[in-house]
């Protein structure tokens, strides 16, 4: 009934490695993309802004006087 001996120091160790990489990998998602696709995305998004900008009631649109 004796259980497997186990090193503490590689399990710790092991632990590390293992976090790091889990780090690594939420990294890669987050930062790892390429100048092209930083630059396509931001010219998605100043697209998307123009768009959006465009479509705004002006001001004179809301002062107008109704009509009876």
């Amino acid at each position: 009934m004796t259980g497997e001996i186990v090193n503490l120091r590689r399990a710790r160790k092991a632990k590390a490695r293992a976090e790091d990489e889990a780090q690594a990998a939420r990294n890669r998602l987050a930062f790892g993309r390429t100048k092209a696709e930083k630059k396509l995305s931001q010219a998605r998004d100043s697209l998307a802004l123009r768009r959006h900008e465009g479509h705004k009631l002006t001001s004179g649109a809301l002062d107008a006087p109704e009509r009876e």
